[in-house]
């Protein structure tokens, strides 16, 4: 039997996930961080991208997170975002209009437009095409 950790991944609505895995990758702030048991503690904030949890046996599951925050403790992990959404339930006709309008913002130079937030959005968007790719491409 594998060695674990207990991971808790909470929403601003919701308990998202609560159980015990093998590993979780997420993408901080500096870059991709894995956690296995026995990790030192960590506060990292969390970059709009996806959450990998590998559960008991080897499976596998894909959360997108808009951005949030990271704790490793000796005995848990907590993962605390605005928005976590299942990398199966992500509208992906939505991620894609999301994605066009922010990169059309972006491409006119002309217009009013808050570059930073139309930057946010175009980040948001592309995380959530990646998270459902990704899901897409271990269920094959």
């Amino acid at each position: 039997m594998a060695i674990t950790t207990h991971l808790d991944i909470v929403s601003a609505e919701q308990e998202i996930f609560s159980g015990v895995v093998e590993r979780v990758v997420a993408t901080g702030e500096l870059g991709e961080i894995g956690i296995t048991p026995g990790h030192a503690p960590l506060l990292t904030v969390l970059k709009p991208g996806e959450i990998r949890v590998t559960h008991q046996g080897g499976a596998e599951e894909i959360y997108y997170v808009s951005g949030g925050m990271l704790e490793v403790q000796p005995y848990f992990v907590s993962v605390l975002a605005d928005v976590v959404e299942r990398a199966e339930d992500i509208d992906e006709a939505a991620a894609l209009a999301a994605k066009a309008r922010a990169e059309e913002a972006i491409a006119n130079k002309g217009a009013e437009v808050d570059y930073a937030l139309a930057t946010a959005e175009l980040a948001r968007a592309v995380a959530q095409i990646r998270a459902l790719q990704k899901f897409r491409k271990n269920i094959k």
